[in-house]
């Protein structure tokens, strides 16, 4: 019988069971090199006193106290030095009436002496006397014997969290090696018939292994000894099998993927026949992340993750995060929270919590807009610099409305936001920014989603190459469609070859875009609709059914293909490099990068918005001088299918 979500637990109710269940403590030694962060296991207890002897705080004399007790400016008193003594060579000889002894911080105090006097109390008189100039008493700037640490005393007690301080107190009693609680034992398994590990050949259909490379890393960063156990077939037999051997090894088994109603039916069989008690959570009232699972098996705990990659992080990090800092003894470091402003409508699910990612952008005030991709998108955390959790009963967030942005750990607010089409000239310009020590947040939306972008105040710079299908004029007259005369500079960018991307070799003959609309076999490959290449393509083929005397709409229907849609110039490569397509529309570039046949259709401008209210950014300005770099324009001529002319870099007012 299939096992559905009908009864979800809700994320607190998780959490809370979470943090309730013990892990079974394990002791071993390690040198105190090895032991910061660590839990100790035992109460230290010093054998020594620190110091362990009578040590001047200062430089200056030994003396006798007695000695000075009238002694002032008018009246100084004049000592014979006999000596020095220094950090490790003490004055083996004793201090006398009206004797003193020179002595260096930290040097251990002459017998006979009781105080210490300032050298700068002093003054010298010939080569072997001094006048000391103010009185000292009994004591006086000396550390003695156990001031700090005391024999028998408890230096640092059981439980103690291990810090820099810690570890110094204990290398002062003399300890060289310390038993602490041992490191959680993390497995980590990925399932899936579609995944392969990274390094292999990723042949058609299959996908590599994201999940179990992202959380290794996330328990190492929490304090946990992870080690990765490869990846499980989505088969009853050999997955039971894998997990029940690793639950002998293991304090804590986490996998990923199968977890969802239908695949996740084998998981959920498993796990809960390897139980008692089995399984204790079979759903989350949280979006990202219904389908976690949580699982006893044998006094062992296993979750069950989601397989997309953002759902997956996201209940790590809420739920299983804090659970391994808790038992490696790391302190957990919570969510940074900073606020912000919408920048627009950010609508939720109702009747469960969500998780929303967002990036926050700097403008004149905090904004931040909800990323653009799903959980199946590894780049939707990378590109997220946190998210806003909207309540269950909540569906909507109001463009304006003030929200508490939970920042994902060691996030840092980009210098720059770069939103708008893709190109391999915009990546070499931004990867130069990085290197010059910015932080560069950019999102690929196409030309169409970079005019919006800018004009939300989302992005400070877009690259886009619109096409006005009337003018036949690329970006300007969309600077009037959108509004943005006053808001924005245009600055002239390189020209890119659009055209027809074929497999090696054209093994279908074709020789431009007419065979597409004569032959009714070919298969086509089409690009979103916004995109700048959807426009082009569009255009073309206007004047092309024009001059076969047909309609557009009569055009279209005879494309086989035209309403498949690709989201990249890459992925559009990607479909013609598999097999999905005999041809598609797209950039030179993309071609050359998967080794495909082209043809070149038209010559197109990739341009650069950019917000005039940025201008004064360093991040951006740092951008206008690198389009004005010999070197860079360079770098742009030697990709292929990009040409850099005389406009290069030229501000133009829209």
């Amino acid at each position: 019988m299939r096992k559905v979500f009908r009864e979800l637990t809700s994320l607190e109710q998780a959490y809370d069971l979470l943090m309730r269940y013990k892990m079974p403590h394990r002791v071993e030694e390690v040198p105190l090199t090895e032991a910061i962060g660590r839990i100790l296991a035992e109460d230290i207890v010093s054998d020594v006193d620190v110091p362990g002897f009578d040590r001047s705080a200062l430089d200056g004399y030994a003396v006798r106290a007695e000695d000075t007790f009238w002694a002032d400016e008018e009246n100084p008193v004049k000592l014979l030095v006999k000596g020095k003594s220094a950090a490790g060579h003490p004055f083996n000889g004793e201090v006398g009436e009206l004797e003193a002894v020179e002595i260096a911080t930290g040097a251990p105090l002459p017998k006979g002496a009781n105080a210490v006097v300032k050298e700068e109390d002093t003054i010298k008189e010939g080569e072997s006397h001094i006048l000391v100039l103010r009185a000292v008493s009994p004591g006086e700037n000396i550390h003695g014997a156990g001031s700090d640490i005391r024999r028998g005393e408890t230096v640092v007690y059981r439980g103690t969290i291990l810090s820099a301080r810690e570890i110094g107190a204990l290398a002062a009693v003399g300890r060289e090696r310390v038993k602490v609680y041992a490191k959680p034992k993390v497995g980590i398994f990925s399932t899936g018939d579609e995944l392969v590990n990274p390094g292999e050949k990723l042949s058609f259909g299959k996908i590599y292994d994201v999940n179990s490379y992202t959380i290794f890393n996330s328990v190492v960063n929490d304090g946990g000894l992870p080690e990765r156990l490869g990846i499980l077939p989505d088969r009853y037999d050999q997955m039971k099998e894998e997990i029940e051997k690793a639950l002998d090894k293991f304090d804590l088994l986490l996998l990923s993927g199968s977890t969802s109603v239908g695949a996740g039916d084998v998981m959920y069989r498993i796990l809960q026949e390897l139980g008692p008690p089995g399984v204790l959570v079979h759903g989350i009232a949280v979006h990202p992340g219904k389908p976690t699972v949580i699982a006893e098996a044998r006094g062992k705990l296993i979750i069950g993750l989601p397989g997309y990659p953002t759902s997956s992080l996201s209940i790590y990090q809420t739920l299983v995060s804090p659970m391994i800092r808790k038992w490696s003894g790391k302190e957990s470091e919570g969510h940074q929270v900073m606020e912000a402003i919408a920048a627009e409508r950010i609508f939720g699910e109702k009747g469960r919590k969500d998780l929303l990612p967002v990036h926050v952008v700097r403008d004149k005030e905090v904004l931040t807009f909800p990323v653009p991709t799903g959980s199946e998108a590894i780049t939707t955390l990378s590109r997220a610099d946190g998210y806003v959790v909207m309540e269950k009963n909540q569906e909507i967030i109001e463009e304006g409305e003030k929200v508490l942005v939970h920042l994902y750990e060691g996030t840092r607010i980009a210098d720059v936001s770069v939103i708008g089409s893709h190109c391999l000239g915009l990546e070499l310009l931004l990867a130069n920014l990085r290197d010059r020590g910015y932080q560069v947040k950019a999102v690929f939306l196409g030309s169409t989603g970079g005019f919006k972008a800018v004009s939300r105040r989302e992005a400070d710079i877009a690259g886009v190459h619109a096409l006005d299908p009337e003018t036949w004029e690329y970006n300007i007259p969309f600077i009037r469609k959108f509004s943005l005369e006053d808001k924005i500079s245009l600055i002239r960018g390189y020209i890119r070859e659009q055209g027809l991307i074929l497999p090696k070799g054209n093994p279908r003959g074709i020789k431009s875009l007419r065979d597409l609309l004569e032959k009714g076999d070919i298969t086509f490959i089409n690009r979103n609709k916004g995109s700048g290449t959807r426009i082009l393509f569009d255009a073309l083929l206007k004047r092309e059914a024009e001059s076969l005397n047909i309609s557009f709409k009569d055009a279209v229907k005879r494309i086989k293909g035209y309403w498949s849609e690709a989201k990249s110039h890459s992925a559009v490569a990607a479909a013609v490099y598999y097999g999905l397509a005999d041809v598609g529309l797209g950039v030179k570039t993309a071609a050359a990068l998967y080794d495909l046949d082209f043809i070149h259709l038209a010559d197109e401008r990739y341009d650069f918005l950019v917000r005039k209210s940025s201008l004064e950014k360093e991040a951006v300005e740092s951008f206008i001088e690198l389009l004005k770099d010999p070197e860079m324009k360079k770098k742009l001529n030697s990709l292929e299918g990009i040409i850099v002319d005389e406009d290069f870099g030229r501000i133009i007012a829209p």
